[in-house]
């Protein structure tokens, strides 16, 4: 029986790919932010119990979903002004630098990569240490999260992957999955090693760009 869903990457960087769920479920969280002018016919959207015809008005503090926010977000109109989320601000960027494997980053927020990087949409002053912050953070996590999938073969993983977030739980993923096929090859019940499929989109894509 073919699949009915065949999972599509999320996009990188400043992009979302909106055939991909998880790009879909990380453009829901939200921000705080504040309405620089009046927001006519909006309220209903953001602010629970409002009618469809309420204006939000000028100066109200604001939760507002990250695909929202890109869509109003206009530096030469100030229609809203965004907030950085607080693992996100200064503070929180100093515990990772210190350590980034103690943060529990699924409960911190589960998309903490891609909506890192989403906020550099934002002319935000403090952009350039936001970016800093992910890359080294994603740096630091990665062999250990590699090291645990390739350690835990026929275990239940649900602790290890418990603090992760969505990225690194699809990276956790592929690393078992490469050690099954690899063990399935050792016993002979493969007849060849294939490559995982984060390799093959990455090479695919790569080939888009050089076509283009």
């Amino acid at each position: 029986m073919a699949e009915a869903y065949f999972p599509v990457a999320p996009g990188l960087g400043l992009e979302e790919n909106f055939l991909s769920l998880d790009d879909i479920l990380m453009s829901q969280e939200k921000l705080p932010g504040r309405a620089e002018s009046a927001l006519p016919r909006l309220a209903f959207a953001l602010v629970q119990g409002a009618g469809t015809g309420d204006a939000i008005p000028e100066g109200s503090k604001l939760e507002i979903p990250l695909w929202l926010a890109k869509g109003l977000h206009d530096s030469k109109r100030r229609i809203i002004s965004v907030e950085l989320p607080k693992i996100y601000k200064e503070a929180w960027r100093t515990v990772f630098s210190a350590d980034a494997n103690v943060v529990d980053l699924h409960k911190m927020g589960p998309y903490y990569y891609g909506f890192g990087s989403q906020l550099l949409n934002f002319d935000n002053p403090e952009n350039l240490d936001i970016a800093q912050t992910i890359l080294q953070t994603f740096i630091s996590r990665f062999r250990r999260i590699m090291d645990s999938s390739q350690n835990a073969y026929n275990e239940d993983t649900s602790a290890l992957v418990a603090r992760l977030d969505e990225l690194e739980r699809a990276l956790f993923q592929a690393g078992q999955k490469g050690l099954n096929d690899f063990q399935c090859w050792e016993k002979g019940q493969a007849s060849q090693i294939t490559a995982s499929s984060l390799v093959q989109n990455y090479g695919k894509r790569k080939f888009t760009d050089v076509d283009g």
